[in-house]
């Protein structure tokens, strides 16, 4: 995914961490399910998620006619170890339309990031690295069916826990009402919004920012960098403190993505904006 500089930056950040997280011997191909008993197993999977509790009217919504995408198990399989240097990915990632649109978008939300700030201690120059690095400030979110992906990943033996529990997650996003089934698209690996929250993470922390009464990370900015803010705050984040590698608030950013190459990126860049606005 690191190929070409357009692909979607929500892979990047998925690639940096499995290839940090996983054992070299995680990436050879396993002997996986028959995509042929995949609609026997969701009839199950509906049966689970009812003993949950979630309503059957998100069931049915979620998970009615849902099939299995193979695209996503190629995704899945074809990740490679990250093997670029900070320097290598840094200056890619940190170009000059990145920070010409950064600055920008932190002149146009100022009201926004201000009362974010003062809510949660979270400078708007990190929530705009995030979301740049991220999808590109919201242009590259994905276009992945998010309940098909995820299922099909719950489906496939690699992680099936993990996406089995992200996947009834999911759902009861759909149970609240915050985004529907048809609304909810992103990266492959079942990523959501300009972000990329998974589900779990999302029903953690996710707000509604604008008081519409929805928490919507797709199309609502202030509700994304808000509940970026407050994933960051509820992970420890010190206000008024530094986030450079060995100052307080960088082991915040590695809550955000384990692998070092991206948090630092993440912590160059918003300094570098930050200094656009005239200081920290």
């Amino acid at each position: 995914m690191l190929k070409k500089f357009q692909r979607s930056f929500a892979t990047v950040a998925a690639v940096l961490c499995v290839g940090v997280m996983l054992p070299a011997s995680a990436w050879a191909e396993a002997k996986c399910r028959d995509p042929a008993g995949f609609d026997a197993w969701l009839g199950q999977i509906k049966q689970e998620a009812a003993a949950q509790g979630i309503p059957q009217s998100a069931i049915a919504a979620g998970l009615d006619g849902v099939t299995y995408d193979a695209s996503v198990v190629s995704h899945d399989r074809g990740q490679r170890v990250f093997k670029q240097s900070f320097a290598q990915f840094s200056g890619r990632m940190i170009n000059a339309y990145r920070l010409r649109k950064g600055a920008q978008l932190m002149r146009r939300y100022a009201d926004v990031l201000g009362r974010i700030e003062q809510r949660f201690g979270v400078p708007g120059s990190v929530i705009v690295a995030i979301w740049g690095l991220e999808t590109d400030f919201g242009a590259v979110t994905g276009k992945f069916p998010t309940i098909r992906a995820i299922a099909t990943l719950a489906y496939d033996c690699r992680r099936s826990d993990m996406f089995k529990a992200e996947l009834f997650d999911a759902l009861k996003i759909v149970a609240k009402g915050d985004l529907s089934p048809a609304r909810m698209h992103g990266a492959w690996a079942g990523e959501i919004g300009q972000t990329q929250f998974m589900p779990s993470t999302y029903l953690k922390f996710a707000i509604d920012f604008n008081g519409d009464g929805k928490a919507d990370l797709i199309h609502d900015v202030p509700d994304v960098l808000a509940s970026t803010a407050n994933f960051l705050k509820s992970y420890g984040w010190k206000r008024g403190e530094g986030w450079q590698p060995g100052e307080p608030n960088f082991p915040v950013i590695l809550q955000w993505n384990k692998a070092n190459v991206y948090a630092r990126t993440i912590a160059l860049f918003a300094q570098k904006l930050q200094d656009k606005q005239g200081g920290r």
